[in-house]
């Protein structure tokens, strides 16, 4: 058994951040995440980030990774188990992890959950055909590897990972052939599809895809435009030849290691699905858990940063080691989820924020 004051379950944003505070505040602390490297969807985003210099702006993704791992360079109380999957987490703060083919059993006086988000899909036909993935399965591709899987590509859905990761593959040599999105109005930042536009791209509102065509791989997509209830308008079917389909119609919060200790869960569509309820320090509804980031709400890494950090120095009061500058921080740190959430898409956020507060309060 390996024991440790707090335990973090994903080394993304928000897992990283969370991972500071504590360490900062005294507490051992051991961090897990399943992949080789840590910094989650950070570590294969190119494009420059928004906001102020605390939220890293002018900064890209890759690099914002590096820097939230070098923040932790320097921590003796830390410990980092990576390409680590937990198989167990049960309400007594103990974790069966699978690392490298060993089983291995952690137990904690806190656990953060901080695991993100998995992407959205679609269901049409041939769906399943080779050429055909998610946005951050492309970006892995290109921007980690340096693989480029088609000379061209179509784009389905028009929200700012859509927007952004379709540039990002025109910077790597790709032709965008279209940019598909089934509602009247492009889903992300005006000035995303703007400079799409401009480069010639073609973003086509009220369409979807009704079918991939191919064999043995993609050839080709029907796209077919749709009335205001989402039906097919009858001959308004097209074809478009292209090696590579991307789907980026959303995430879904990963709240299955919440569930799996039975804490209180609600949908939120809001927030993009189930998030587990959380009180105003980050505590789920079992004693000694706690969740942040993505999983708790889908929002920019900027905002789970944020989230981090608060949920880091919670964690730190909860057991009784507070940071030397616990008050103050919490207070910056909430400023900073204020300047974020009042954003152009802030309001669809807070309502979310809102209902689960509410559901908590009112749940059994």
């Amino acid at each position: 058994m390996i024991y440790t004051d707090v335990l973090i379950i994903g080394g993304g944003p928000a897992g990283l951040t969370a991972a500071k505070m504590t360490c900062e505040a005294g507490l051992s602390t051991l961090l897990i995440d399943r992949s080789h490297i840590l910094g989650g969807q950070l570590t294969k985003q190119t494009h420059k980030f928004f906001g102020s210099k605390e939220q890293y702006a002018k900064q890209r993704g890759f690099d914002i990774a590096t820097i939230l791992q070098e923040n932790l360079q320097n921590f003796p109380n830390l410990t980092f188990m990576l390409e680590s999957t937990v198989v167990g987490l049960y309400e007594d703060k103990v974790v069966t992890v699978l690392q490298r083919n060993e089983y291995k059993k952690i137990s904690a006086k806190v656990i953060i959950l901080a695991t993100g988000a998995s992407e959205k899909f679609l269901a049409f036909e041939n769906n399943d055909l080779p050429q055909i993935m998610g946005a951050g399965a492309l970006q892995t591709i290109v921007n980690q590897y340096q693989v480029i899987p088609g000379k061209n590509m179509v784009m389905i859905g028009s929200g700012n990972i859509g927007l952004i990761v379709s540039y990002q593959m025109m910077q790597a040599g790709i032709e965008v052939k279209a940019i598909v999105e089934a509602n009247d109005c492009i889903g992300g930042y005006k000035v995303h599809a703007s400079k799409l536009k401009r480069l010639g791209v073609d973003i086509k509102t009220r369409t979807t895809i009704k079918r991939a065509i191919g064999t043995e791989k993609l050839e080709a997509v029907e796209l077919i435009q749709v009335d205001s209830n989402f039906k097919e308008i009858p001959g308004s079917s097209e074809i478009i030849e292209t090696e590579c389909l991307c789907v980026s119609v959303g995430l879904s919060p990963q709240h299955q290691l919440a569930s799996m200790i039975n804490a209180k869960t609600a949908y939120i569509p809001q927030l993009g699905g189930f998030v587990p309820l959380l009180n105003d320090q980050y505590m789920t509804s079992v004693e000694g858990v706690f969740a942040c980031g993505d999983m708790v709400g889908i929002e920019e890494a900027s905002s789970a940063m944020m989230e981090g950090y608060l949920t880091g120095l919670y964690v730190s009061q909860y057991l009784n080691e507070p940071h030397p500058e616990s008050e103050q921080l919490i207070e910056h740190y909430h400023q900073q989820l204020h300047e974020l959430r009042n954003g152009l898409f802030g309001n669809k956020t807070l309502i979310g924020i809102q209902k689960r507060k509410e559901k908590l309060t009112n749940a059994p």
